[in-house]
């Protein structure tokens, strides 16, 4: 019987970074598909933050990981065999099937790629990604004409995409991220009007510089110390979006708490968390608005494609250390 090889979680990386042997990789038989199913074999894999808490089971909105378990994760996958009514040889689809090169699938959480952008597209702008830029910016910051918005975690797959949306909506936009080969995409290729580096310099008086009369609406991919030097900034009836804490996934444990919280009382402001999977019934039409935005060459993304299987734990790894220029993909 043929094989297929599948990455198992190994350890819950509770209080600390992801290690490699947090993972363990193993061979199993390819089953034959019955009646009703259809053999998929992966093509790309899709990184997000979140995985980590997947794994540490921090995320009760998803079903807790047991060791032993494959790694549960995004992919892109082609149809090599099927008897399945609905999917044919040659169909790619994307799903959440985890890091596994082969995979029996019934259809259900299966959906038919139909884009007339590249098909990893399903896996960023049109994925996860880009649907939690939309949501987060729009159903929860609400940003309006001459707004100034703020974004945390900017150069990477969301932030970006979260700026990009809020210019196009008419907002000034400002993000802070590590580096000046970051902050210069993020002004020359993605379009923001100024990019803060927090590691030069004082980042609440960069903020301050940037955002004379505070910001309309924040939204943070990091938490820590950068959401604490942001609350310290807020204009007048402020929104504050909590759409991810990846400071916590490189220190451990949950974030820090903000010191400067009270300054949502003096500022009138409100801050909320989110959970993108409260508006799946909307993601069809998010998806054609995302996709015609690109088309028209007023939205951009990027695609970090590592290679080989065998990286798959290296692969992760790489967005909680600053590597990652835009989405992380993994090519099979």
């Amino acid at each position: 019987m043929p094989t297929t090889r599948q990455w198992l979680l190994n350890a819950h990386p509770r209080g600390r970074p992801v290690r490699l042997d947090d993972f363990r990789l193993v061979t199993a038989d390819i089953p034959s598909p019955g009646d009703g199913q259809m053999l998929l074999a992966t093509r790309y894999l899709g990184f997000d933050p979140a995985q980590k808490g997947w794994m540490e089971n921090i995320a009760d909105y998803v079903a807790p990981m047991a060791m032993g378990d494959v790694m549960r994760g995004s992919a892109i996958s082609e149809v090599v065999a099927s008897r399945h009514p609905d999917f044919m040889p040659g169909d790619w689809v994307v799903g959440t099937t985890g890091w596994i090169e082969h995979h029996v699938a019934d259809g259900s959480g299966i959906e038919k790629i139909s884009t007339t952008l590249p098909p990893t597209a399903m896996l960023s702008i049109l994925g996860i990604t880009g649907l939690t830029a939309w949501c987060g910016l729009f159903k929860r910051g609400c940003p309006l004409p001459g707004d100034t918005v703020l974004v945390s975690g900017a150069a990477g797959a969301t932030g970006s995409v979260v700026g990009q949306l809020a210019r196009i909506a008419g907002a000034r936009v400002v993000g802070i991220a590590g580096g000046a080969e970051k902050c210069r995409w993020l002004v020359e290729d993605a379009g923001f009007d100024a990019a803060i580096d927090y590691r030069a310099g004082s980042l609440a008086e960069q903020i301050a510089a940037q955002c004379p009369d505070g910001a309309d609406v924040v939204f943070d991919n990091v938490g820590g110390r950068i959401l604490d030097a942001m609350l310290g900034h807020l204009a007048n009836g402020a929104r504050a979006v909590i759409c991810g804490g990846i400071s916590r996934n490189v220190n451990g444990g949950l974030p820090i708490g903000p010191t400067n919280y009270f300054n949502l009382v003096f500022r009138r402001a409100s801050m909320a968390g989110f959970i993108v999977l409260d508006w799946a019934n909307e993601f069809p039409a998010i998806r054609a608005r995302l996709e015609g935005l690109v088309r028209d060459g007023r939205l951009t993304y990027r695609e970090d494609i590592q290679h080989g299987f065998e990286n798959a734990p290296a692969t992760l790894m790489r967005l909680f250390t600053g590597q990652n220029r835009g989405k992380q993909l993994l090519k099979l």
